[in-house]
């Protein structure tokens, strides 16, 4: 089963997010919040396998939840929960270690199919809101040159790597398209992410576009 928390201040998001993901038999929601120290709190609590936190709530928001739940020994992952895509605080949630975001207005069984995909391990965006979102992010000169150091570090087949991550792909389609092994593309990734000192992929598809990788 994956234990999920539902984090939104309001009642009527958190009641329709409850009834659409405990529709499938292999999730289960096993703590709610209405806003960010009743998240912190929940993570601690319920130690869930994946967290959809809204971003924008009073006292302490979504943002601030994301930044001190990641930094737990064995954090959940964190999903992002706002009405927009070109909402300015997704790219901050997602350098303070969220793995994606969800639009609030998702259909439910793309909603579903998505929790499973981040209690996976993966990053949860669309490609077109994977392009979108971290293409707003490399024109900042001074994080630029920062990130084009960072990648300096990689061999040549990391740097192939990183470029997919970079296009929100699953170790599935890294694999096929660099012919390699699902298991060989894991141990890859979770080698770079160290090399990088990044703490998840979602942060290392940002530094490829940051590096300017994708072209």
């Amino acid at each position: 089963m994956i234990r999920l928390v539902l984090v939104d201040d309001e009642p009527m998001v958190l009641a329709h997010l409850r009834t659409v993901l405990t529709s499938a038999d292999d999730i289960e929601v096993v703590g709610t919040a209405q806003d960010g120290a009743e998240a912190i709190e929940a993570a601690t609590r319920f130690r869930p396998d994946v967290m959809l936190m809204d971003l924008r709530m009073p006292e302490v928001d979504g943002l601030t939840a994301i930044e001190r739940i990641a930094k737990m020994p064995v954090p959940p992952a964190l999903v992002a929960l706002t009405t927009f895509d070109t909402d300015s605080h997704v790219m901050k949630a997602l350098r303070a270690g969220a793995s994606g975001f969800l639009l609030k207005t998702t259909p439910p069984e793309d909603l579903i199919s998505l929790v499973r995909v981040a209690a996976d391990g993966h990053t949860v965006m669309s490609k077109q809101a994977t392009r979108r979102v971290m293409t707003a992010s490399a024109g900042e000169h001074q994080r630029g040159e920062a990130a084009r150091a960072r990648v300096g570090e990689l061999t040549g087949r990391e740097v192939d790597l990183l470029r997919c991550l970079g296009e929100g792909m699953s170790n599935a389609a890294v694999a096929a398209k660099l012919h390699l092994s699902e298991a060989t593309v894991k141990s890859y990734v979770s080698r770079m992410l160290a090399k990088l000192r990044c703490d998840n992929r979602t942060q290392a598809g940002l530094l490829a576009h940051e590096a300017g990788l994708m072209g």
